[in-house]
């Protein structure tokens, strides 16, 4: 989910940075009217996530370029599968390849990497969430990316949910008065989540009378018996040490999110090339 106005800015941003004056290579090699033929094809076992962005790419640097896009973001891939077709000015392909590819060996690298925790935690009712731990300016593609790795998104950024944390209820003087305060414009439809290092915040987040318990950095039996007190009554997530390893005990204790900022942070870019078609 992403708006195709704002993925151009980005695009404007990232091609003048990787372009500076010129494509130099491409302007001493290859002469302004020769053509060619390329394929975007996956070299490992992945997700997509990105395919129509790097498409853009291609067409935002040059519109008289031909891109066919073979595949769809959330698809799971062979190596060798063909990913997208360009055909036009070779000088125009070969200038916004890197930039291209780039984006979806990116994105691909967090989908994958998503699929991977929710697996881990199939069969329980918890679903695993991102967080605003996000690269600077890539939010919405990333966040994107984790949906098509089966993941959900948390917030989108600071103006789409109150997140009560510890700091904010340092500086009101507790969780009840930082609620009172919070519930006083809240827009109607908004969710209010107070984060919890204890159990006695998770009774005080409950009579307070928020929407979601976030259980920070608690030992798998803490947050089974914070499970216990809430009985129900409020959407409890987990955050904090969530990894592989752990996440599968975390998901057994009966929490309804799981967040991670792993997800974006320790995705590790798949490798997808662009060859040459003829």
């Amino acid at each position: 989910m992403y708006d195709v106005f704002q993925t151009d800015r980005l695009i404007d941003l990232w091609l003048t940075e990787d372009i500076g004056y010129c494509d130099l290579t491409a302007q001493l090699m290859i002469e302004a009217h020769e053509t060619g033929a390329f394929y975007m094809n996956a070299r490992e076992p992945l997700i997509v996530a990105g395919i129509d962005v790097a498409a853009r790419v291609f067409r935002r640097y040059d519109s008289t370029l031909d891109v066919v896009v073979r595949v769809k973001d959330g698809d799971k891939v062979d190596p060798g599968t063909v990913l997208l077709d360009v055909r036009g000015n070779a000088r125009s392909v070969l200038t916004a390849e890197r930039t291209a590819l780039n984006i979806v060996q990116r994105l691909s690298g967090i989908a994958n990497l998503t699929a991977q925790y929710v697996a881990a935690i199939a069969g329980t009712r918890a679903r695993l969430i991102d967080t605003r731990k996000t690269t600077p300016g890539l939010r919405m593609l990333e966040k994107h990316a984790v949906t098509c790795g089966g993941g959900l998104n948390h917030r989108l950024g600071l103006d789409t949910g109150v997140m009560i944390k510890d700091n904010h209820i340092a500086v009101c003087g507790g969780i009840a008065k930082a609620v009172q305060r919070a519930r006083r414009q809240l827009p109607v439809l908004t969710k209010l989540e107070v984060e919890c290092d204890r159990l006695e915040q998770v009774s005080e987040a409950l009579e307070a009378g928020v929407d979601v318990i976030m259980l920070d950095n608690m030992s798998v039996a803490e947050m089974t018996r914070a499970v216990e007190m809430v009985g129900g009554r409020v959407q409890i997530e987990a955050s904090g040490g969530i990894n592989l390893t752990t996440i599968g005990a975390i998901a057994k204790t009966g929490v309804d999110y799981i967040s991670t900022s792993k997800i974006n942070q320790a995705a590790v870019c798949v490798d997808i090339g662009l060859d040459d078609a003829e």
